[in-house]
């Protein structure tokens, strides 16, 4: 009697609910963690709460869950792929390029990739069962093998994808992404294999006890094979849906992913020990990393900070687990629980949706009548790994400042598929304008062509945008500036001589173009021998190895065309004494550190764009669409070549 009027008393009611709360939260890290991030980005930013933008968020975090549910097999299993980003991007170059270069149906074709996913898969998993290779070593080296057919395989070129495919990065009803339903279907699907078949009873022994699921009967080998077969057919799928999003196969795509999809896992309740884990965490997992990102962007947070908040979010979500086990929280049930458990998994689910929702409805008071004068832009970059782009932020920056516009500027890191998420964010928040500096022209067709549906004016500026309508290109020319490079070693040579070319990152357009312009400009040259010619993707460092190398075979070499400052600086490096004096270097950028070493005599010329100024002639044209006025189709801003004899009066 006395236990039941305590009981019946309000204060011991609210204790045990607080309780009760505090228990589900720590039963439930990841989706606490998911709760806590989408209510302080609906604090931060009106922008955050809307249908189009939370859309975003859902397409977004699709390609990553996808990778993750096929991760999660192998991560229950005690094992690891680090192979399923080079996997998605061979899987879907072999679909695009049998279907659109050599006519195979595209049934048949999807049917390639697939099994091109499957037999990468079962590649690992022969290496791992019957080589012993440790997983960590044989998926990496699948990491290296599927990047380079997914390059041998498009020549280092994307390849337009099939109509028919493409629409999986469409819409249902013109409001239902389909790259959504393709998570959510596939996500079901993993939950069952997971918690319903027997290899994902088999994965939970597997990873709880190796040794004595093989003693127990359990064929290890041969559920391995499958295992890892089930990661490749994943990694497809999701090499066929980014593909679709972006409207061709790019050879470089999902470069990293394989790092986001195993962070996914993790944060979604996974052991990197085995044993545990279940579709539902990942799915988690996934949405927190692409909240993060569309938060941070809408935020107008520095692209670099980005990188270091993410690292810290995932150290604190894996941390949050931490404590869940140590304080005594239940583990995800390894493949069944009790009969009640998915009831009461599910009504967790519901209630944290309820609070989510409650909230949020609460913080989004916080934005009515908040709206700034300013004009609003965003400008996609590229990448800001390269003076060149700071250069063209700097020059966007300061024509903001002027002008006064709010200016929100973002790095793609070389990702077309991320750069398209940028782009998704800035139409969702209703931008004035769009400034696009593509990572690759065809794969920004899809998300320029949103902007324009949402009469959002978008200006490309360096590099044009494919299938789609922009308000004008600010630009110079690559191929020309190609040619210039190629004419101005040529006749430093005296018309006849030896040279190797350092070529940028295979699969973009501005690697292309300039390479196009160097071969146009050598055809009127023949006494000038090119040697070789190998990528260094714009890197100073890649530039220093490529040209070590070249120089063991090659040490008679007299010129070196590079598709860029940093590669060209990497060579001079390696050509210590000789550049400048026996080896003529010529760059591309007109960056602070080609002209200081054009000064210094070292580069003998570099073929300078003026980037600062296509970032103020972009910001300038963008507030003209915005206003409604003429703007031209193109705005050619005049690439020079710099030498030491007119550097002194080059301001860039």
């Amino acid at each position: 009697m006395a236990t039941d009027t305590h009981l019946s008393e309000p204060g011991a009611r609210s204790g045990g609910t607080t309780a009760g709360l505090r228990r589900l939260l720590l039963d439930n890290g990841a989706l606490t963690a998911l709760i806590v991030l989408v209510i302080a980005m609906s604090a931060l930013s009106g922008d955050f709460l809307t249908t189009d933008n939370l859309l975003n968020v859902g397409v977004q975090a699709a390609v990553t869950a996808i990778l993750a549910f096929g991760v999660t097999f192998v991560i229950v299993s005690a094992g690891i792929d680090l192979s399923v980003g080079s996997v998605a991007a061979l899987s879907a170059t072999v679909l695009a390029w049998s279907a659109t270069s050599h006519g195979v149906p595209v049934v048949l074709a999807v049917v390639l990739a697939v099994a091109t996913g499957v037999a990468a898969g079962l590649v690992n998993g022969f290496l791992i069962a019957y080589g012993k290779l440790p997983p960590f070593i044989a998926t990496l080296a699948m990491l290296s093998v599927g990047r380079g057919l997914s390059l041998v395989v498009s020549g280092g070129s994307p390849i337009a994808f099939p109509a028919s495919v493409s629409h999986l990065g469409d819409t249902l009803g013109g409001w239902l992404p389909v790259p959504v339903l393709v998570m959510v279907v596939l996500g079901l699907v993993a939950a069952l294999i997971l918690g319903r078949t027997y290899i994902g009873r088999s994965m939970y022994a597997i990873g709880g006890n190796e040794e004595a699921a093989r003693l127990s009967g359990l064929r290890v080998k041969k559920q391995k094979l499958a295992i890892y077969a089930l990661s490749g057919l994943f990694a497809a799928a999701a090499g066929i849906v980014l593909a679709a999003r972006l409207s061709s196969a790019q050879p470089q795509a999902a470069d990293g992913y394989e790092l986001d999809a195993i962070a996914a896992v993790v944060i979604g309740g996974a052991s990197l020990a085995g044993g545990t884990g279940k579709a539902s965490g990942t799915l988690i997992g996934a949405l927190i990393l692409a909240v993060l990102r569309n938060g941070l962007n809408l935020l107008s947070v520095s692209a670099f900070w980005q990188q270091v908040v993410i690292g810290v979010v995932i150290a604190l979500a894996v941390l949050l687990d931490t404590a869940r086990r140590k304080a005594g929280a239940s583990t995800p049930a390894a493949g069944a629980g009790a009969p009640g458990g998915r009831g009461k998994q599910a009504a967790t689910y519901v209630l944290a949706a309820v609070v989510t929702v409650a909230v949020v409805g609460a913080t989004s008071f916080l934005h009515g009548g908040s709206s700034s004068a300013n004009p609003k832009m965003g400008l996609s970059l590229s990448t800001l790994n390269n003076p060149f782009f700071v250069q063209i932020r700097s020059g966007a920056q300061a024509e903001a400042k002027k002008r006064g516009v709010d200016l929100t500027v973002t790095d793609a890191q070389n990702d077309a598929s991320q750069q398209a998420n940028q782009l998704q964010n800035f139409t969702s928040s209703s931008y004035g304008a769009i400034i696009v500096n593509p990572v690759d022209s065809d794969a920004a067709g899809p998300s320029v062509r949103a902007a324009d549906k949402a009469d959002i004016p978008v200006v490309a500026v360096d590099r044009g945008v494919n299938k789609a309508k922009t308000k004008t290109l600010v630009a110079s020319d690559n191929v020309a500036g190609g040619r210039l490079a190629a004419k101005t070693v040529a006749e430093e040579l005296g018309g006849t001589g030896k040279i190797v070319i350092l070529q940028g990152q295979a699969g973009t357009s501005a690697a292309r173009e300039r390479a196009e312009g160097f071969a146009q400009g050598l055809k009127a040259y023949p006494g000038i021998k090119v040697l070789a010619e190998q990528p260094a993707d714009f890197d100073r460092t890649k530039g220093l190895d490529v040209m070590s190398n070249l120089l063991q075979a090659h040490p008679d070499v007299q010129g070196v065309i590079a598709a860029n400052d940093e590669m060209a600086l990497g060579a001079i490096k390696a050509l210590g004494s000789k550049a400048g004096k026996s080896v003529a270097v010529v760059g591309f950028d007109g960056t602070p550190d080609g002209l200081k070493a054009v000064k210094d005599g070292t580069l003998y010329a570099s073929v300078a764009q003026q980037p600062s100024q296509l970032g103020r002639i972009a910001v300038d044209n963008a507030l003209r669409a915005i206003d409604g006025k003429k703007v031209d189709a193109t705005v050619k801003v005049p690439v020079k070549v710099v030498t030491k004899e007119n550097v002194a009066g080059f301001t860039g």
